[in-house]
């Protein structure tokens, strides 16, 4: 008969403790069933499911292990596991999981409380912590320092419903963001980023920047906070916006993408995105000179906005392409998917505005950043406190594998 035996080891992580453990277990040809391991602040918690043939070889087994554990200065436990325990743990492989990532400047105990909390009130159970953010110092504090922790959960009972809207409650109550996505292989293997340009992208809408240098500032202004809000309908505000801009000298086109600011971390983040082989592409329903120059600056692999016309140096108010609102970036969006050969589930689609929300729902990961109540309330995720680059969390990408000096090194080149 063979013997199932949960064993817990704790204490001072030093090199050298998993691998002179394991030397004993293969000397008793124990087979290892399952294995955890974790290190906070340079201490150790290791766990694992062995099998054995049965108490006359667990037992000197099990004395060498503890000699082993006292050597090295280590807490060892060892809880023997039933046979409908351990038939029970092999069926819970087709339990829900789902990963919640908690973003925001800091984060709370009281927040964390809260957040642990709402999982266990609708039947989860943690099964993984990791900090994907950098380590900060005591002293010398970091300004705008990111935080972010991730939490894989499982139940045997899909609350997603109840549980998403316990978080999404909390985020409206702390300076926090909260993703929350199915645990699936397309999580893990999302390969296109699509942005919306204005108020995305970059820091303003390029429209009313126009209009401020042609003097008809407010007027557009007023078009322009009414169609994000969806209010109104995008072809005809736009229609209504670009007609007010008749006249404006095109030279001042030119001038305008000098002075108009990249969202905070989107540098950062489009960079990393190349390095890691992903593509990246504009959807907007702002202009595609700003999103050439975009292009050119970030190297953005597909672009798709509104082409202003210009007739002898001047705009005409109107426009020379077909317009692309909302509908439009949903079709541009599943093209360029088919495109680069991939589905929907590996494509994440970021906006702030009413016309983006096609195509965050359909993208397999559709993020509200910066964006209006109405976007936010409407979408899978979003992010209201950090910049561009938190984006990188909710892919599952930490600090410090973008700190190491390899792939700083390979970034540069």
């Amino acid at each position: 008969m063979s013997k199932i035996v949960l064993i817990n080891i704790s204490g001072g992580d030093r090199p050298g403790l998993t691998s002179s453990l394991a030397e004993i277990l293969a000397s008793y040809r124990a087979r290892i069933v399952d294995i955890g391991q974790a290190v906070v602040h340079e201490t150790l918690a290791l766990a694992m499911l062995i099998e054995v043939s049965g108490n006359e070889e667990f037992t000197p087994l099990k004395k060498d292990l503890i000699v082993k554990a006292h050597d090295l200065e280590l807490k060892i436990k060892f809880t023997p596991v039933s046979e409908e325990s351990f038939s029970h743990w092999v069926r819970s492989q087709g339990k829900f999981r789902f990963v919640i990532s908690v973003l925001g400047r800091t984060i709370t105990s009281e927040q964390f409380a809260l957040v642990s909390a709402a999982i266990l009130g609708h039947g989860f159970n943690i099964d993984r912590i990791e900090r994907l953010s950098s380590r900060l110092s005591l002293t010398g504090r970091i300004e705008n320092a990111n935080a972010c922790i991730e939490l894989e959960i499982s139940s045997e009972k899909d609350e997603s419903p109840g549980l998403r809207a316990a978080l999404m409650a909390l985020t409206h109550r702390f300076a926090i963001d909260i993703a929350f996505q199915r645990e699936s292989i397309y999580r893990r293997n999302r390969r296109l980023v699509a942005f919306d340009m204005d108020s995305t992208l970059i820091q303003a809408e390029v429209i009313d920047e126009l209009a401020k240098l042609h003097g008809v500032g407010k007027q557009v202004s007023a078009i322009t906070a009414a169609a994000m809000r969806g209010e109104l309908d995008f072809k005809q505000s736009l229609t209504r916006r670009v007609e007010l801009l008749r006249g404006l000298s095109a030279e001042k086109l030119q001038n305008l993408i000098h002075t108009v600011q990249l969202a905070d971390g989107a540098e950062r983040l489009i960079a990393t995105l190349k390095k890691l082989g992903y593509a990246t592409a504009i959807l907007s329903g702002g202009f595609d000179f700003f999103g050439r120059h975009l292009q050119a600056r970030l190297g953005i692999d597909y672009v798709f906005a509104n082409d202003l016309e210009i007739v002898d140096g001047s705009l005409t108010g109107k426009l020379a392409s077909e317009i692309v609102d909302g509908k439009k970036k949903a079709e541009l969006l599943e093209l360029i998917a088919q495109k680069e050969n991939i589905s929907l589930d590996q494509v994440v689609a970021v906006g702030d505005g009413a016309n983006d929300l096609p195509m965050l729902n359909i993208a397999g990961m559709g993020i509200a950043f910066h964006a209006k109540p109405l976007v936010r309330q409407s979408a899978n995720h979003a992010v209201s406190h950090l910049g561009l680059d938190s984006i990188l969390y909710l892919l599952g990408v930490r600090d410090r594998d973008l700190d190491r000096a390899e792939f700083r090194s390979a970034r540069g080149n």
